[in-house]
C-alpha cells in the first residue's frame, strides 16, 4: 500500500515534519528549557519539589562525577531505581556526559540484574541502597566491567522527619552500603551537593547518531535484548508526538504511573522536560490512594498509565470522587484495554478524554496515536504518525493484508532503532529486506486508517487450523459483570499435535454474586462465551485465580502463565 491514505484522518494542520528538525541531540533539544523556567517545579515527589534550576545543577554534577571517574562517551550507565528524583537526575546527567542510559528494573532478581548489566557491559550503576545490600553485593564480583556504583534511597529527597518515620514504619526500604572490591561507591545525595563536582554543563561532543539509550525488551522468546536508540530516534519521536498534540511549553502538569526504566515512562519523562512541565513522580504505582492524593493536590492536565493501573484507579472510590475537570487527556498504551473499562474511565474523567497510543521499545516508542482533537476511536490505537510508514503483512503468506484483514504491523520511520546491542542475528530477524521492522503485533486497519490490535503473533492460538485472536476473546469475557481481569493462552491439545486448546484465566470482581462459588462463575462465563463467540473461540477450560502475574509495567505476564 504505497499511499498513506490514513493522513486524510489527521487533525487539521498535521503533516510530515522536515527531517532536518531532528538532526540534533536530546541534550541540545532541551537546553533552552532550563534557561526559560529555572524557578518552575520540574519534579514533585511526596510533597517535595525540585525546580528546573536545581535539576540542571544536579544533573551537571552527576555528569561531572561520571567524567571524573573515568567514564567516556558511549559508556553505559545502568539506572536501577523506582520513579524518584534521583532517576531523572542520573538520566539527564548520563546523557550530558555523552554516556548511554540503560533502565534496569528494580523488580529484577539478582540473576536477571547480572545478566542485563553483563550483556550491556555497564561501566556504572545507580541503584537503591536496599538493592545494593540485597542483590548487588552478591553479584558484583561477576561484573568486571562495572567500575562505579552510585547509591540512592527512596527517601533521599524527603525531609529528615519523613525519612525517620518512613524507616521506623518500614515504609522506606533501606540497606547498608558497604565498600565493593575493585569498584568506586558514591552516594547520590553527596554527589549532587558536593562543590568539587562542577555545576556547569559539560562540554562533550554528542551527535544525532550517538546512542542515547539501550533499553531492554522482554522478548517473547529467549533472553531479553537491548534495543539501541540514538539521539535522533529519541528527538524525532518527541517532535512528531509534540506536533501531533500541540501541547504548550511551561503550561501543563503531568502524572504517570509508567516506570522510568520502561520505554513508556522514559518517553513521557523526555516529553515533560522538553515542555518545561511539572512531573508528579509516583514511586509505587500500585498505591492508588497515594495517586489520588497527588491528583487532588496537583490537578494534572495529563494522566498517562498502563490500562491495568487505570482499572485499579476506577476500582478506588476516592478516584471516583475527585474533580477531574482539569484533566485534558488520559493517555494509555503498552497493553490491551478492554472497551468496557475504557467506557467506565471516560464516564469518570469525561467523554473523549481517553487516548490510546501504540509503540514499542524498538521504536522509541510511539508510531501510532489517536488524533488529539479529532475522532478518538475507543479500542483503536489510532493512526500511524507523520513521517512513518506502516504495512500490515499476513504472517502466513508474507503478502500485504487486504484492508480490514489482520496482518502483522511492520513499521519504517525515523524513530526505529538501528538494532539490538551486540546481537546482529536477532536484529536481522526483525527487519525485512525493505527495512521495515516487524513488530510481532497483529492488527486490522479500517477505511479511515485507524488500527486495532487483535493479537501478538506469539499470542495467537491455533485451534484445528483456525486462528483465535486472544484479544477479541478477552474483550468478550471482560464484559461479564463478575470478571475483573482475564488472560487467554493456548495449551497443547494432547489429541491433536500442532493444535491448541483455548484456556482462560480469570480474576473475579470482589464481592460479585458468585462469591465463593467458582464452579457457578465458570459455568456462567462459559454460557456467555458460547452465546457470543464462534465454537473454536470458546475456552475449553476456565481457571479462576485471585490474581494474575503482572510484568514490571503492569501488563499480564503471559510468559509466566504459559510456563506454568
Amino acid at each position: 500500500m504505497a499511499e498513506r491514505f490514513w493522513t486524510k484522518s489527521y487533525d487539521a494542520g498535521i503533516t510530515d515534519l522536515d527531517p532536518e528538525s531532528w538532526e540534533t541531540t536530546y541534550v541540545e533539544a532541551v537546553k533552552q528549557i532550563f534557561k526559560e523556567f529555572p524557578n518552575k517545579a520540574a519534579l514533585a515527589y511526596m510533597g517535595v519539589e525540585v525546580t528546573y534550576g536545581d535539576l540542571d545543577r544536579y544533573a551537571n554534577r552527576f555528569a561531572d562525577m561520571l567524567i571524573k571517574n573515568g567514564l567516556k562517551k558511549g559508556d553505559v550507565v545502568g539506572i536501577n531505581l523506582p520513579n524518584i528524583p534521583e532517576y531523572v537526575i542520573a538520566w539527564l546527567g548520563t546523557l550530558r556526559a555523552g554516556c548511554v542510559v540503560s533502565g534496569v528494573s528494580p523488580l529484577l532478581s539478582a540473576e536477571e540484574m547480572e545478566y542485563q548489566l553483563s550483556d550491556v557491559n555497564a561501566k556504572a550503576l545507580v541503584t537503591l541502597d536496599a538493592i545494593f545490600a540485597g542483590r548487588l553485593v552478591g553479584i558484583s564480583s561477576n561484573l568486571p566491567d562495572l567500575k562505579l556504583v552510585a547509591t540512592a534511597s527512596v527517601g533521599g529527597f524527603l525531609p529528615w522527619i519523613k525519612r525517620f518515620l518512613g524507616k521506623l514504619l518500614k515504609k522506606i526500604p533501606t540497606g547498608q552500603v558497604t565498600p565493593l572490591p575493585g569498584k568506586t561507591v558514591v552516594d547520590m545525595k553527596e554527589v549532587i551537593g558536593d562543590p568539587k563536582y562542577s555545576a556547569e554543563h559539560p562540554t562533550v561532543e554528542i551527535t544525532p547518531d550517538d546512542i542515547a539509550y539501550i533499553q531492554y525488551t522482554g522478548g517473547t522468546t529467549g533472553s531479553p535484548k537491548g534495543a539501541m536508540l540514538t539521539h535522533r530516534n529519541a528527538v524525532s519521536d518527541l517532535l512528531l508526538v509534540q506536533d501531533w498534540l500541540g501541547w504548550e511549553k511551561g503550561k501543563g502538569v503531568a502524572l504517570s504511573g509508567f516506570p522510568f526504566f520502561h520505554v513508556a515512562g522514559l518517553f513521557f519523562n523526555e516529553n515533560c522536560i522538553y515542555l518545561g512541565w511539572t512531573q508528579v513522580l509516583i514511586p509505587n504505582p500500585r498505591d492508588t490512594d497515594h495517586i489520588c492524593k497527588e491528583l487532588a493536590k496537583y490537578r494534572p492536565t495529563a494522566l498517562v498509565n498502563v490500562p491495568s493501573l487505570f482499572q485499579m484507579l476506577i476500582a478506588n472510590p476516592k478516584f471516583m470522587e475527585l474533580d477531574h475537570s482539569n484533566i485534558e487527556v488520559c493517555v494509555t498504551a503498552a497493553a490491551p484495554f478492554p472497551e468496557e473499562s475504557q467506557k467506565q474511565l471516560e464516564s469518570v474523567v469525561g467523554k473523549g478524554k481517553l487516548m490510546e497510543v501504540y509503540g514499542m521499545t524498538e521504536t522509541s516508542p510511539l508510531t501510532a496515536m489517536n488524533p488529539y482533537r479529532g475522532v478518538k476511536k475507543l479500542g483503536s490505537i489510532g493512526l500511524p504518525l507523520p513521517n512513518t510508514d506502516i504495512r500490515l503483512i499476513d504472517p502466513d503468506t508474507g503478502r500485504e493484508a487486504a484492508l480490514g484483514e489482520p496482518g502483522e504491523i511492520c513499521v519504517k520511520g525515523p524513530m526505529v532503532m538501528p538494532g539490538y546491542y551486540n546481537k546482529p542475528e536477532e536484529t536481522a530477524l526483525v527487519f525485512d529486506s525493505e527495512g521495515y521492522l516487524h513488530t510481532g503485533d497483529v492488527a486490522v486497519q479500517d477505511p479511515e486508517g485507524y488500527l486495532r490490535i487483535v493479537d501478538r503473533t506469539k499470542d495467537m492460538i491455533i485451534v484445528s487450523g483456525f486462528k483465535v485472536f486472544s484479544k477479541k476473546v478477552e474483550e468478550v469475557l471482560a464484559e461479564h459483570p463478575a470478571v475483573d481481569m482475564v488472560a487467554l493462552i493456548g495449551v497443547p491439545n494432547p489429541e491433536r499435535p500442532g493444535s491448541e486448546l483455548v484456556k482462560a484465566l480469570v480474576t473475579p470482581v470482589p464481592g460479585n454474586k458468585f462469591q465463593g462459588d467458582d464452579e457457578g462463575l465458570k459455568a456462567d462465563i462459559m454460557k456467555m462465551a458460547k452465546d457470543k463467540l464462534t465454537p473454536y473461540e470458546v475456552p475449553k477450560t476456565i481457571e479462576i485465580r485471585q490474581e494474575l502475574p503482572l510484568t514490571a509495567v503492569g501488563k499480564v505476564d503471559k510468559k509466566v502463565l504459559r510456563k506454568e
